[in-house]
């Protein structure tokens, strides 16, 4: 099921896991790091185990005097105390502890334990057990000054608790500016430059992919730019047709009324070429209002061989064509869910451009069959047809394909495409066996 508000759920995981890995930075890693500063480098703590080694021979050997100056020259060579103690905690040397002495062995400390100064800052004290023989004695000595870890400095606690939440941050606002704002950005530019009068397409552009709500916003973009490229277009083609389609019937006008004819003959011709600029400005504001309005149309259930039936009676008192030439293979179970008035327009100019190109003595056809919830309807005629790279291109708005008989102004068919595509059906053409077919797909009837 797709999530509603994708990127609210995108930016609030992001946030998330930014601030779950911020925490993990300051309580684990910083703590981490804290802590290592306060342990003994590898090498001193060799050291101090070389020191125990020696004491331990020293120890070996049962001279409690030798033991006792290696201990004061140790303890003069480090500037600190030392003491070689048993098993019992008792001094293997000649000198033994004092009663404070004695109280710093509870705070001995082993090699491997953090090490730092006392809140009295007094440096802390290490047990080294013998090497050889742990339970035999251990040597203890208060840690020198210059093996004493530097803990946490200023700058590290700036490192740690500042700079790398910062460095966070920022790489989270660089993600969030990737994601969110430059694309946002992308369509700002576009915008400006749709409000130029530049409608160059987005299709190129991954915003338009993404699935959360800014590639919605930029497919709506796409739509609008889409749309008023389509407008601005079909305003140019009808500017530049309705210019020379009516100034064609004027300049005939003009030489008809100065070439002296009977008034008959030319009233007769002031009436024809009044209709045709009638027709053809009823059929470009048609045609414009279907591209622009994008009407709702109420649906009904109709029909379509008395929709036929009306029409071929209206083509045969209009036109003169036989009515046995235009073929109905259907009866009256073929029904479909149509707007009565928009669905006959788009059959009557369907019709009658088979009609015009047509031969004499041709036979249209109509028939057609049941495919599940749709109706396929096929309208076929017996003229020269068209040729394959042209069947789409019969649709299109003032074209009329050379060699084409008729005085028609080539608004017929794409008024019917549109009109049948409002309906929720499909127009398209085909290469009949004798001329061209016409395909309808329509939802069928409620029935």
């Amino acid at each position: 099921m797709q999530l509603r508000h994708p990127l609210l759920w995108k930016m609030a995981v992001l946030q998330v896991c930014a601030c779950l890995l911020l925490v993990w930075l300051v309580w684990n890693w910083g703590l981490k790091v804290e802590r290592n500063t306060y342990f003994l480098e590898q090498p001193d703590r060799g050291a101090l185990a070389a020191y125990a080694a020696e004491a331990e021979q020293v120890a070996a050997s049962g001279d409690r005097e030798a033991l006792e100056r290696w201990r004061l020259a140790l303890q003069r060579r480090e500037h600190t105390w030392v003491a070689v103690l048993d098993e019992h905690l008792q001094s293997l040397g000649t000198t033994p502890l004092t009663a404070e002495q004695i109280s710093h062995l509870t705070f001995m400390r082993k090699l491997s334990w953090p090490m730092s100064k006392r809140l009295e800052d007094e440096l802390p004290y290490v047990s080294i057990a013998f090497a050889q023989h742990p339970e035999r004695g251990r040597l203890v000595m208060q840690l020198p000054e210059r093996l004493l870890p530097p803990g946490l400095t200023p700058w590290t606690h700036v490192f740690t608790h500042g700079v790398v939440p910062g460095l966070l941050a920022l790489a989270l606002g660089l993600v969030l500016y990737r994601h969110v704002v430059q694309p946002l950005n992308e369509l700002r530019e576009r915008a400006n430059a749709l409000s130029a009068g530049d409608l160059a397409p987005l299709a190129s552009s991954s915003v338009t992919r993404r699935p959360d709500e800014l590639g919605e916003l930029a497919r709506a973009y796409e739509h609008m730019a889409e749309r008023l490229r389509q407008s601005l277009q079909q305003q140019r083609q009808l500017l530049r047709t309705l210019s020379h389609e009516i100034r064609t019937p004027l300049a005939r006008l003009k030489i008809a009324s100065e070439s002296g004819l009977p008034p008959e003959q030319l009233e007769q011709r002031l009436a024809r070429e009044v209709e045709d600029m009638r027709r053809l400005v009823d059929d470009s504001l048609n045609l414009a209002w279907l591209d622009t309005e994008k009407p709702r149309l109420d649906a009904e259930d109709v029909v379509v061989a008395s929709v036929w039936e009306a029409l071929v009676q209206d083509a045969h008192f209009e036109t003169g064509w036989p009515l046995a030439a235009l073929v109905c293979e259907l009866d009256s179970t073929c029904q479909v869910r149509v707007h009565l008035n928009s669905f006959a327009q788009a059959l009557e100019n369907i019709l009658r451009n088979a009609i015009r190109h047509s031969p004499a003595h041709g036979v249209v056809r109509l028939s057609g069959q049941r495919e599940g919830d749709t109706w396929w309807l096929v309208i076929e005629d017996q003229g020269p047809g068209v040729a394959a790279g042209d069947l789409e291109r019969i649709f299109d708005a003032y074209l009329r394909l050379d060699g084409t008989q008729g005085t028609g102004f080539g608004l017929g068919l794409s008024i019917a495409r549109r009109a049948i595509a409002l309906q929720g059906g499909e127009l398209w053409a085909t290469q009949g066996a004798a001329g061209l077919r016409m395909n309808l797909r329509l939802p069928a009837a409620n029935v």
